[in-house]
């Protein structure tokens, strides 16, 4: 069976960058490493790079040209765009969800036709993805497989001696400078050893203030690998991830694979993810998060929030999660 991973995003098997990359991308990457070590599969990755590489069974073909290609793919797995569905009539098609997708946001992409007409499964990434997504699609079939941790995260050390640092690392920034706004005014007074890390923002649109965010221990480190990730999360206290405009959270998974709990107002994907003083925290507005950051600060480690953490994060381990998609596969 050939399988075609659809990832249009720049990088490749062989990318200096392929540490850094983000959440689909690094999600099509690992699950095409878990698929091509099954016998009968034969795992084909496009993706926005400039010639065909061959790694571990692995071909990585530039998505350029793809509709021009000899190649007769038994099933396309594609994330986010489903215009490649109209060049193969003859393989069963996959449209793997990660984002939200309106009505009109389809037609402005120009890939409503391609989703109504071509007879597409889709597979969300959560619940509340699926839920909010419009029936009026059509689609062929509609089933739920979650994302899965990255092999950077499974199987790590407990560590019970946390340091007071609070991570930002959604690369969206609805919500920050709120948050900086009351680490200023609320907590940096109070716990003045406190630190706020933020990874994943552009530091452009801070520039002229992180001078002066320093002096209230706010640091900002742009996009980093996901090992530095991993020590950071090993050691702090725990994440602010608001929930915004989650539609799984890739970044909350791995926080508490590394024992770390969220602290979320609990909207969209987050508000099924996170189990309140279990592996997160709900709160109700930003002086409830600056409470909550403070009362973290003054109390002791709570090694059951560690735990638990830990043993949710194992419900993603990939190797049970590509089960579901070997079914799909198969069916």
């Amino acid at each position: 069976m050939k399988i075609l991973l659809y990832c249009p995003f720049s990088f490749n098997l062989f990318s200096n960058n392929l540490i850094k990359i983000g959440g689909i991308e690094t999600l099509n990457y690992e699950l095409a490493q878990k698929l091509a070590k099954i016998n009968k599969l034969q795992i084909y990755l496009a993706t926005d790079t400039k010639k065909i590489i061959t790694i571990n069974n692995i071909k990585n073909l530039p998505i350029k040209g793809l509709d021009k290609t000899k190649i007769n793919f038994d099933v396309i797995i594609s994330s986010n765009y489903s215009k490649i569905f109209n060049y193969f009539p003859n393989s069963k098609k996959i449209y793997w969800m990660h984002n939200t997708l309106s009505f009109e946001k389809a037609l402005r992409k120009k890939i409503l036709f391609s989703l109504l007409f071509n007879k597409v499964k889709v597979v969300f990434v959560s619940k509340y993805l699926n839920n909010i997504t419009s029936n009026l699609y059509l689609f062929n079939k509609r089933m739920v497989i979650p994302n899965f941790l990255s092999s950077t995260f499974v199987n790590l050390k407990r560590n019970y001696s946390r340091k007071k640092i609070f991570v930002w690392s959604v690369k969206r920034d609805r919500g920050l400078k709120n948050v900086i706004d009351i680490w200023i005014k609320k907590i940096h007074p109070t716990n003045p050893e406190a630190k706020l890390y933020i990874y994943g923002i552009n530091k452009k649109s801070f520039r002229k203030d992180i001078n002066f965010y320093k002096k209230h221990n706010i640091y900002f480190f742009g996009l980093v690998q996901k090992r530095i990730l991993k020590k950071i999360y090993n050691k702090s206290l725990a994440m602010i991830c608001l929930g915004y405009d989650e539609t799984f959270c890739l970044n909350a998974l791995e926080a508490n694979a590394c024992g770390l709990p969220i602290i979320t107002f609990g909207h969209t994907a987050l508000k099924d993810f996170t189990f309140n003083n279990k592996n997160g925290y709900f709160v109700n507005n930003y002086d409830d998060l600056a409470n909550k950051i403070n009362d973290l600060c003054n109390s002791k480690i709570n090694k059951d929030i560690i735990n638990y953490s830990y043993n949710y994060s194992k419900k993603f381990d990939i190797d049970k999660v590509v089960n579901k998609w070997i079914n799909l596969l198969k069916n």
